[in-house]
């Protein structure tokens, strides 16, 4: 199938629905699956903590190996989001409503949600502690509980998002003021930050800012903007290849990079962003802004924290090639909670979650998993409102590029891929079990210029 083929098939739902699951249909709601507690059974072949990106995917997956009656997911949250686009909420071109459904309707048709949070794990007697005291034990264990954002851990937040000057795309709460703080902006600074800790999506922080910049741009504010990215970094992009493509945008919009800069206040009553310097660690320096975009630190689940399955770090310690937990074969991961060290990203799950379901197939016979994840991610990193460099890499923050270009550059077709293919691939495609990352694509595409 040519480029543009695989294009148009992904773009229009009406396309990849009967492309990823001929002869599905529609069902209402109320026969999906049961839902609650209290219809819960008190154990599952396979138990899946979190009703996230990666715990959806898996549920789906294992549905088909083991059958729907034989697979539950542990997920309190009413609306399941799809992230990405928050970037492009943040910047007004596109609408929040989309990017949330109701978790019911992502959960697979016949596996159980049990609404409720988890408490601890015990994977010395293969079982989780839920609230009201309940217990479900398992004979595998996918956990997929994603990350914990903490705004709290930056003096003044979250109450200084009551300023109208404040904003944040990692939060369904926060990520609108963001496009009202980028349009209430007049002059002076609008400054963007990295926290000094594992982010998911590493290029949003700075995604926000190219489109802001192009906002100023498009409303004739830019000659009264001074845009300053500060980042806990010392680089403005773990890959060369894109860092030096990213760099030269940087310099020809006149933007101005502090690095190893980490934001620890913010007064909001005087417009005022406090950073220390990580160089000259309790040495500070102050900000007065005009608009701020606040990428909160994150960490592992507080439930992960200290628990029989984490690292030191509180993430779950997984094998970085099989996404089998190193102590307990029967417990596996997948997506933001893990330690796997690549970026953490909605593609890196896609393909995570075809190497973890190659992976369980082969624990479920008795045999040693051979399929081996590469630390595939992606990260479409937009630079206007109409063009995107599309980032791909691996464990070694080497390319790892699927179409026959140079994907450094700045393309129409990229900022396409990410603002109108991806959330359709997303919902109709990962969510289903459907999508084990582009490899495949990759390997058609390469294959057909030989």
């Amino acid at each position: 199938m040519a480029t543009r083929g695989l294009v148009a098939a992904w773009s229009c739902p009406r396309l990849v629905g009967p492309l990823i699951k001929p002869g599905g249909s529609r069902m209402s709601l109320s026969r999906l699956h049961t839902t609650g507690g209290s219809a819960a059974k008190d154990y599952y072949e396979v138990l899946v903590l979190g009703g996230g990106t990666g715990g959806i995917a898996m549920s789906a997956r294992m549905k088909r190996k083991v059958g729907a009656d034989n697979v539950a997911v542990v997920e309190p949250q009413e609306n399941h989001y799809y992230q990405p686009i928050w970037t492009l909420v943040g910047a007004g071109a596109k609408p929040l409503a989309p990017s949330s459904r109701p978790t019911a309707s992502v959960i697979p048709p016949g596996v159980q949600w049990i609404r409720s949070r988890v408490q601890n794990l015990d994977p010395d007697k293969n079982c989780v502690h839920l609230e009201n005291n309940q217990k479900i034990s398992y004979k595998y264990l996918i956990v997929g509980l994603g990350l914990q954002l903490h705004f709290e851990k930056i003096k003044g937040l979250p109450e200084g998002f009551n300023s109208p000057k404040i904003g944040s795309n990692y939060s369904v709460h926060t990520v609108e003021k963001t496009w009202k703080a980028l349009q209430g902006f007049q002059e002076g600074n609008a400054i963007f930050t990295f926290p000094n800790t594992p982010v998911k999506c590493a290029g949003a922080p700075q995604k926000i800012m190219y489109l802001s910049e192009a906002y100023f741009r498009k409303t004739g504010k830019r000659p009264k903007a001074n845009i300053i990215f500060n980042t806990s970094l010392g680089v403005i992009f773990g890959v060369k290849k894109y860092a030096d493509a990213l760099l030269e945008i940087i310099k020809s919009r006149n933007i101005t990079v502090n690095y190893k800069r980490s934001l620890i206040e913010v007064r909001a009553d005087r417009q005022e962003a406090v950073f220390e310097n990580l160089d000259k660690p309790g040495e500070t320096e102050v900000y007065r802004y005009e608009m701020l975009h606040v990428t909160p630190p994150m960490g592992p689940p507080a439930v992960l924290l200290n628990s029989p399955v984490a690292d030191g770090a509180g993430w779950l310690d997984v094998n970085k090639e099989t996404l089998q937990h190193r102590k307990y074969p029967n417990v596996f991961g997948i997506g933001d909670c893990t330690n796997l060290p690549t970026s953490k990203t909605a593609a890196a799950i896609a393909a995570q979650s075809g190497v973890l379901d190659k992976t369980l197939s082969s624990v479920m016979k008795g045999k040693t998993p051979s399929k081996k994840y590469d630390g595939y991610t992606s990260c479409p990193l937009v630079t206007n409102y109409n063009r995107a460099i599309l980032a791909e890499f691996d464990y070694n923050a080497q390319p790892l590029e699927t179409f026959p270009f140079d994907q450094s550059k700045e393309r129409w077709t990229s900022f396409h891929m990410k603002a109108n293919m991806m959330p359709s691939l997303y919902w109709y495609g990962l969510l289903k079990g459907y999508w084990g990352g582009p490899a495949p694509i990759r390997k058609l595409l390469h294959l057909g210029l030989k």
